[in-house]
Parts: structure tokens; sequence; C-alpha cells
């Protein structure tokens, strides 16, 4: 295929931006049969349909959207254009990546770990509930959401679940803190104050039934539904918090935090979302491929 024409790319992220051929022409002072014109050109060039007509807008293909994100790129780094056209291999590509606004900081950045620093990777987080990364996602507007709650499943769904790790759950607390508590499980819950997940997530699920088989009532001194919420209550010695150990781990290779108990029959899944596509981004094959690391 012969180099891209920028002038035809300009075109495209005008329609693409406006979302119809009548704005865009006017922006750009054309007429609207030359400009679809322009773009039916680029759409040969590339070989793939870019838009598709609903109601009187145009909307993106999933085709179309590649295009733009590229187009996107070549726009930011005019220095590199022309080694960009010669040479795809050099292009910048961009990993776009939703997260749950209460999932682990660290596990997040263990997972983009392989792409941080790279010259040729423009790395994108944008963080929500899970109701909005998944309508993201299913826009073509994220490449992959990371969370710990598996999306809805049926028999339509274009969801593809990759588990990438599952953390066990403990006690975590300040030294000083466990100098003063029993060392025993039942008499670290009933002697101290806890920190916990709020209800509705699966990790005070399986605490509210683990205190239930040992007979233990807790005294709660903080409930939070965000990681980095449950870590500084942590730090701050508000008690001992119910949290996987990596939403902590630098805490406890300081010495600051320790490790008092593991919670058993409690874990947390780390999950990365994506959805069937005809043009899998390939950067999500080096993420995912390190999923059995850990999380």
């Amino acid at each position: 295929m012969a180099a891209l024409n920028l002038h035809h790319l300009r075109l495209f992220r005008a329609v693409a931006m406006d979302g119809t051929l009548t704005g865009a022409a006017r922006q750009l002072n054309l007429s609207q049969s030359a400009l679809s014109s322009q773009i039916r050109a680029l759409e040969e060039r590339l070989e793939h349909a870019l838009f598709e007509r609903r109601g009187r807008g145009l909307v993106l293909t999933e085709a179309g959207r590649i295009a733009l994100d590229h187009a996107e790129t070549i726009f930011r780094t005019a220095d590199d254009l022309a080694a960009t056209l010669r040479d795809t291999g050099r292009a910048r590509r961009a990993l776009r990546v939703g997260a749950l606004a209460t999932l682990s900081r660290n596990f997040q950045l263990q997972f983009l770990r392989p792409l941080i620093g790279r010259e040729d990777v423009d790395v994108v987080v944008r963080s929500g509930s899970q109701s909005e990364l998944l309508l993201g996602l299913e826009g073509l507007a994220l490449d992959v959401v990371l969370t710990n709650q598996p999306p809805p499943a049926d028999g339509a769904s274009l969801w593809r679940v990759h588990r990438l790790a599952e953390q066990p759950v403990s006690l975590v607390g300040t030294p000083a803190r466990l100098k003063a508590v029993p060392r025993d499980l039942a008499g670290l819950l009933a002697a101290a104050p806890l920190v916990v997940p709020t209800r509705g997530t699966a990790i005070r699920a399986g605490f509210d039934a683990l205190v239930d088989r040992l007979n233990v009532v807790p005294s709660f001194a903080a409930e939070a539904d965000d990681m980095a919420m449950l870590r500084l209550l942590a730090r701050e010695d508000a008690g001992l918090a119910v949290l996987p150990p990596i939403v902590v781990q630098d805490e406890i290779a300081a010495g600051r935090l320790v490790e008092a108990a593991v919670l058993p029959g409690i874990s947390e899944s780390f999950l990365a979302v994506t959805r069937e596509r005809r043009f899998a981004n390939p950067l999500l094959a080096e993420v995912l491929g390190m999923g059995g690391q850990g999380g």
C-alpha cells in the first residue's frame, strides 16, 4: 500500500470530529461532494470503510477508530512524520486503558510496567465506574479495562475476560499496633479495630462470612470502597486493614506496615476485560502476557 496522503487524513479527522459531512465541509471550506470523494479515496487506500451512517450522522467503524488514533499520533508528532510514513514500525502506538476507580494503583502499575518508558508507546489511563468503562470499551474508546469485577455475561456478550492474578487478602497493621494485640486470627479480629472494604464488594462478603464462622463480633474503625483510602487508613494506624498485601507492598517492604495474618478463603481477582475485535491492539499481547507474574 502506498504511503497515506496526509491531506486525506486531515479531512478524515475533521469528519470524525464533527460527525457529519455537512458540518466538516463547512469548516474546511469544501463542497460536501468533494469531501465525500476524498473520504472514499482514503477508504479505498486503506481497504476498509471508516464510517457508518446512523440517522443523520456518521460514526466511526472499528477500522475508523484505529485510523483516527494513528492520525492523532501523526499530528502530535509532526517532527517524526516523515519517518513514520516511511517506516510504520517506528510509529508510536497508543494503549488506552480503563481502570476501575477503586482498583489498586500498584496492580495497575504492574500491569503497565512492560510499556512504561518506551519511546514508541503512548499509555492513556482513564478511571471510572465499571459501567462507564465497559461503555468505553464497547465503543472502542478503550482497548482494555482493568477491574476486580467480572462483567455481566450473556449469549451476545463481546467481552473477553483475562484473569491476571488472584491475590490473597490479609490483615495488615503498623508494628506498634500489632505488639498490643493477640497473634491468633480470632484474637486479632476480636481485639483490634478494623478498616474494611464497604459492603457490596467481594472482599467484604468473604470477610463477613469469615467472622461468622469464627463467631467473632468485629469492631469497625472505618469502611472505604477505595483501595487507596484503605491504604492511607492503614498507614495512619486507624486500625488493622483488610486488604490484599499488594496494595501496601511498599509500606511492608519499608517496615512501616506488617502483614499480621492471611485471611483464609478470601482473595481478590484482578481481571483485564477486552472485547472481541477484528483489529486487536498489538500492545495488548505484551501486557496480557505478564498476567501470571502477579498482581
